[in-house]
């Protein structure tokens, strides 16, 4: 199985980024995968391209489809003005018009980080309808990590939940995922000639 994380933290070291790799960390555990990370701030210049020309640069077009393919994902933002950054949200907004398709039935575990607790609600009033929007299957335990949160009592339990989650939601939808088979092509006019009555 293939897991993507989507690591939308600006610094470096990042609080974003570490909670991220805890989460594929957990994830693994549970549903061994190959885990590859999109660092977003690696992408925002062919970002910020793909905005004003609509194609993506040789680097995005490549975490586009590695996105795509994936049989899991899991998002992570840090929290500017009580919602995802513009970063996050500009990545998804190019991915969608690149393939509107792209997120659909896909498995996503949604987290985020800030410095208060405050701004926690960020995870149902802003990430989960965007990708309601988007149609993935979002996992009903998300993670918002502020800064008092590491090393304290609350957030391991939290993480191994939306693991076990994400984990349970790859392994059945990879398990009856339907093989394809090489399609007909049937020319329309064909298709309305058999469907005349005879005579």
């Amino acid at each position: 199985m293939k897991l993507v994380v989507v690591s939308a933290g600006l610094s470096v070291p990042s609080s974003t980024r570490l909670l991220a790799d805890r989460l594929a960390a957990a994830v693994d555990r549970r549903a061994p995968a190959d885990v590859q990370v999109v660092e977003l701030r690696e992408l925002a210049v062919e970002i910020a391209h793909n905005l004003t020309s609509g194609f993506p640069g040789r680097a995005l077009a490549a975490a586009f489809d590695a996105v795509t393919e994936a049989d899991g994902l899991i998002v992570v933002t840090p929290v500017f003005s009580a919602s995802y950054s513009g970063l996050f949200k500009s990545f998804f907004d190019v991915l969608g018009a690149h393939d509107k398709d792209a997120l659909a039935g896909k498995p996503v575990l949604i987290a985020a980080t800030g410095g208060t607790a405050r701004h926690s609600l960020v995870l149902d009033h802003a990430l989960r309808p965007l990708f309601a929007y988007l149609r993935a299957v979002v996992v009903p335990t998300g993670v918002y990590a502020a800064s008092e949160d590491w090393g304290a009592e609350g957030l391991p339990e939290r993480i191994e939940r939306a693991a076990g989650e994400l984990a349970t939601l790859m392994q059945g939808l990879s398990a009856t995922r339907p093989v394809r088979h090489d399609l007909d092509v049937v020319p329309f006019a064909e298709q309305l000639a058999a469907l005349r009555p005879a005579g």
